[in-house]
């Protein structure tokens, strides 16, 4: 198995969360998931994550709360996805990777057909322990 470590953001405003579809041509095309990518071998995660969402989204971000890192085979890869909460002062409007971004409801995030390395942040995410959380802090 080979261990592939990648970086998410999740960016929530005003109890949506922003979903991205994988685009066709790509691995896990069609499939939800959160905006990121690999993690270079010089880079922290936080870096990582910046740099990511730069060259995917085109905004600059600011990484808050760690969410979850959880590893996740797929084929015959180990992928060890850490997810972090991010703002921005700019809304993400298009993506190199994806073919639709959509901004959903944090009780409608499990409808959506997610690539399952993304699934354990969507079960903390829709927990009622994070929804409390987030409504505390809006």
């Amino acid at each position: 198995m080979r261990r592939l470590e990648v970086v998410a953001a999740v960016f929530v405003c005003d109890g949506n969360v922003l979903a991205c579809r994988r685009a066709p041509g790509k691995s896990a095309a069609g499939k939800w998931e959160f905006p990121g990518g690999k993690v270079d071998d010089d880079e922290t995660p936080e870096a990582a994550l910046v740099r990511e969402i730069r060259e995917e989204l085109g905004l600059s971000i600011s990484v808050d709360a760690f969410i979850d890192r959880s590893v996740t085979t797929v084929g015959d890869n180990d992928i060890d996805l850490a997810c972090y909460l991010v703002t921005s002062v700019d809304v993400p409007k298009r993506s190199t990777d994806h073919d639709e971004l959509r901004w959903v409801p944090l009780s409608s995030l499990p409808i959506l057909d997610w690539a399952s390395p993304d699934l354990p942040a969507v079960a903390i995410l829709t927990s009622p322990a994070f929804q409390s959380q987030m409504e505390q802090h809006s």
